[in-house]
């Protein structure tokens, strides 16, 4: 048995050595003919990038083509990347178009040549290796949690087992720990929109850790993606507020000093309002985003020491096959960790939203009718 689990964690590395060992080699060669030093810079920022084809394992010239969609100066051109894939142009009808180079301002991105200079499409909708990864990513999330679903409806109350168990495990760890006991009577309102989020999260971390498809996007780590989602938190939060939310953003129960004649706290609620999105962006983004580049750098360490000798470079590559795997090993878990707090700050925004104030709580203590408890139901025992 731990024979087994050796041999798989070997093999799961050796499927992240050899891809990064093509790219270094290849970029090796290109800039040994300059500096003869390895462009470290340069593969981890294409690793962590985005692209317009999905790089194929262990062959760095070639790539599982994508859609490219953008609107030129004589209009809509649709074709596949790998006509573009690697310096080579590609014109549609009286149109040119290329991916930019290094030198370029827009590195990266595809662009049309006019008259010799390169102009930035108008729109570019284009289907890039990270949207397929957000794609698959939601696919993956309804899959999972539509087996659950199907399983009750066709099992009843009967627990499911095996993976089927396993996400309803975590679904009511979510609920029952972290939205019920949160915001309460309202858990039901917001639980669809913080569960999603969780499992949307936790399914882009996991697939960025796996270097082969449909794997290998850094969609946590592209600050792109958190930003989006911070932003749908914001929304629900503010949208939804109640009317004592408000109250104390721009009236709150602070001495008169501190808002008149200078309104210094409700300034500085106005300004957590938009803190609290930012801080949800920056803490997704760095913390997947660095796990992934520990990771890159501890490999390129064997390419980077290869100069040094054979003892040398063999002494480096155990060291960093270790610590790579370790490190490999602490992103899983750390996906889960994040997934969770993501969604555990997200609940605390939208139950301050949610707040009634001290006048509201008191009044529905005193009416068992009042909105949001439930009605007495006439079995009480009365004194």
């Amino acid at each position: 048995m731990k024979r087994n689990i050796l041999a798989a964690i070997a093999m799961a590395f050796v499927a992240l050595l050899l891809p990064l060992a093509g790219r270094a080699s290849g970029h090796e060669a290109d800039s040994q003919e300059k500096s003869g030093a390895v462009d470290a810079q340069g593969i981890i920022f294409e690793h962590l990038g985005d692209r317009y084809g999905w790089e194929v394992p262990f062959n760095h010239h070639k790539s599982i083509p994508l859609p490219v969609i953008v609107w030129g100066s004589d209009g809509l051109h649709v074709f596949s990347s790998a006509r573009v894939d690697h310096g080579k142009e590609y014109r549609d009808g009286s149109a040119l178009f290329r991916i930019a180079g290094k030198d370029s301002p827009y590195k990266g991105k595809v662009v049309e040549i006019i008259d010799g200079k390169e102009v930035k499409p108008t729109v570019d909708i284009s289907i890039t290796k990270n949207v397929c990864g957000v794609f698959i990513a939601v696919l993956l999330v309804i899959w999972s949690i539509l087996s659950v679903a199907r399983w009750h409806r066709n099992q009843g109350l009967k627990a499911p087992r095996k993976m089927t168990g396993a996400i309803e495990f975590v679904i009511l760890f979510i609920y029952d720990g972290v939205i019920k006991p949160t915001l309460k009577n309202k858990a039901n309102k917001f639980a669809p929109y913080l569960l999603t989020v969780f499992f949307f999260i936790l399914v882009m971390n996991l697939l960025g850790l796996i270097v082969i498809f449909p794997g290998g996007a850094n969609l946590t780590g592209n600050i792109a993606v958190t930003l989006v989602l911070a932003i749908i938190t914001f929304l629900i939060t503010n949208i939804f507020a109640t009317k004592h939310y408000w109250k104390e953003i721009f009236n709150p129960d602070v001495p008169w000093w501190l808002k008149w004649p200078l309104p210094i706290m409700p300034i500085i609620e106005i300004f957590g309002v938009f803190t609290k999105p930012a801080a949800l962006t920056v803490r997704l983004f760095a913390n997947m985003m660095g796990g992934h580049m520990i990771v890159i750098v501890l490999t390129l360490l064997i390419f980077i020491f290869a100069a040094m000798g054979p003892v040398v470079t063999g002494a480096t590559a155990v060291v960093s096959i270790i610590f790579s795997v370790f490190m490999l090993l602490i992103d899983v878990l750390v996906s889960f960790i994040q997934a969770y707090v993501f969604t555990m700050l997200s609940t605390l925004f939208i139950a301050l939203g949610q707040e009634e104030g001290h006048h509201e709580d008191h009044k529905k203590e005193e009416d068992p009718h009042a909105p949001g408890l439930p009605a007495s139901t006439g079995t009480e025992t009365h004194a």
